[in-house]
């Protein structure tokens, strides 16, 4: 699904917003329903190490918010959506641009409210990996989100 005004508009904010912005990694497609997010991170002055390839904590940065956020629009505001643990394994080092690509599908979001209908809170883990122009990975992002009705988030249950 390609962007709308709207998404372009927030994928702009989103590249703007200072946190976002010092990762050094750039959001360059926003699908109309929240479900398809694009990163890009350039190896650069502002994310090269000290050995020349693409600092960690920017491998990390460029995913960290996306999978939270695509939940947070797509559940919508009957539910409370946190990042919980996370973990990256670096497989090769970045030299060039490396690309992630976000998905999130009906059926995942299906099974979210399904779960949330027998427990108060759900945990749920998502990967995403860097790639190359090539396709070839050089990390792996593992996102553990929890996922809340707000009503059960407001009687402090769970």
């Amino acid at each position: 699904m390609s962007e709308t005004w709207t998404t372009r508009g927030r994928r702009w904010a989103f590249n703007l917003f200072p946190a976002w912005r010092g990762t050094g990694a750039r959001v360059t497609r926003i699908s109309a329903d929240w479900r398809e997010v694009d990163v890009r991170l350039p190896l650069n002055w502002r994310t090269r190490n000290y050995v020349g390839t693409i600092f960690g904590g920017s491998l990390y940065g460029a995913a960290d918010p996306v999978l939270m956020i695509m939940l947070i629009k797509n559940l919508g505001p009957g539910y409370v959506v946190w990042d919980k643990a996370a973990t990256i394994r670096f497989r090769k080092p970045g030299r060039s641009t490396l690309f992630a690509s976000f998905v999130l599908d009906e059926s995942e979001l299906t099974a979210i409210r399904g779960a949330l209908e027998a427990a108060d809170r759900v945990d749920r883990t998502y990967t995403v990996n860097l790639v190359d122009a090539s396709g070839v990975v050089h990390a792996t992002v593992e996102k553990t989100i929890q996922i809340r009705r707000r009503d059960a988030a407001r009687s402090g249950s769970g």
